[in-house]
């Protein structure tokens, strides 16, 4: 039976499109994001392998950043630009890491120790927009004092947060697996040169693995010879994008995944921050043999982590000092001077620092 002529060209138009219609679908399949990409940085394509000690590892850095005056937790106001869209359970799934114990540490870029180790350390002679009185526990009475910072600090003095009494800094760094923090490399290099000991933080977000995340910092942060061990700052935001809260279990899990592969890197067991809620749903009596560093800025840390030691103790969100307009948090050493000496020195371990 004859065909008329244009039903013959539809059949003709149809079998053309079914024998292309599975390339078209793969070619716009390669163009969609992935669901773990935030608008915040361009991930590479590839995953991210570990980067050689010789390499620079240095990110656009910000000329301008907002300064805000009100008090803020330590990590709570960079956490919450993280946008994710929740993974599918199968990704949550962490990697088999090897123990960084069983791993060589790394060799570390040669480098001298701040002047700062070999001369006084500067008193503290802060101020506090709300001062508490902790008693015969203020912490005035230990003798090294420091801060942590980033980008709500705006350009910080260093010079002048060093003679105000800052013997040490910790840096925001990083979130989540694509977030770094604008000021990050500006402040990193500036407090070096303001001989302050500094270290690096990393905010966890408990909707990305914890693989990512630790090879997030990696990329971002140098591995230097006389920087402060890196931080894990762990604690529940209700600001954030992220509303999971996973098991005990699961938190102490991913945590150590991360812990893990960045004492391989750097060489250092890593220092856990929290705050008292979380520390009480997840952390107590877990990881013992790793330094803390805790926030208590209304009583002193032997009454709100009373089954705990600590290394730090973040005292205060509302400190004042000439080298930053605003607030700023305030934190101390656990030990006396010649105790800081000789662990920021990397000669004794943390228990022998207490």
């Amino acid at each position: 039976m004859r065909i008329p002529g244009a039903i013959s060209f539809l059949i003709a138009s149809l079998c053309l499109a079914g024998c292309t219609s599975t390339a078209g679908v793969d070619a716009l399949d390669l163009q969609k994001p992935s669901s773990e990409t935030t608008s915040s940085v361009i991930r590479p394509p590839a995953p991210i392998a570990a980067v050689p000690a010789s390499a620079t590892r240095r990110a656009p850095r910000a000329e301008t950043a907002p300064v805000d005056e009100s008090p803020r937790p330590f990590g709570l106001a960079e956490e919450e630009t993280v946008a994710l869209s929740a993974p599918d359970p199968s990704d949550s799934v962490e990697p088999m890491v090897e123990p960084a114990a069983l791993v060589s540490p790394p060799r570390l870029l040669s480098r001298a120790a701040p002047p700062m180790l070999a001369g006084p350390v500067t008193r503290y002679g802060f101020r506090d927009a709300k001062p508490i009185n902790f008693g015969k526990a203020s912490p005035r009475h230990l003798a090294v004092h420091g801060v942590d910072v980033s980008r709500w600090q705006g350009n910080v003095n260093w010079e002048k947060l060093r003679a105000q009494g800052a013997n040490f800094a910790y840096i925001k760094a990083t979130d989540g697996g694509d977030h770094l923090d604008p000021m990050f490399n500006r402040n990193w290099r500036n407090a070096d040169a303001a001989s302050l000991k500094r270290g690096a933080y990393h905010f966890f977000y408990w909707c990305r693995t914890a693989g990512e995340q630790a090879d997030w910092f990696i990329r971002n942060v140098p591995r230097v010879e006389g920087a402060l061990p890196p931080v894990i700052d762990v604690e529940w935001n209700g600001e954030s994008s992220c509303k999971r809260r996973p098991s005990r279990e699961k938190v102490l899990e991913k945590m150590q995944v991360f812990m893990d592969r960045l004492e391989r890197y750097y060489g250092q067991r890593p220092i856990i921050y929290t705050a008292p809620d979380f520390y009480r749903d997840n952390l107590r009596g877990a990881f013992l043999d790793y330094p803390f560093w805790v926030r208590a800025v209304a009583r002193h840390p032997s009454k709100v982590y009373p089954d705990r030691k600590w290394l730090f103790w973040q005292y205060s969100g509302s400190g004042l000092s000439h080298g930053v307009t605003g607030r700023i948090d305030l934190n101390v050493f656990h030990g006396d001077e010649r105790q800081w000496r000789a662990w920021a020195g990397g000669r004794v371990s943390v228990a022998d620092a207490n």
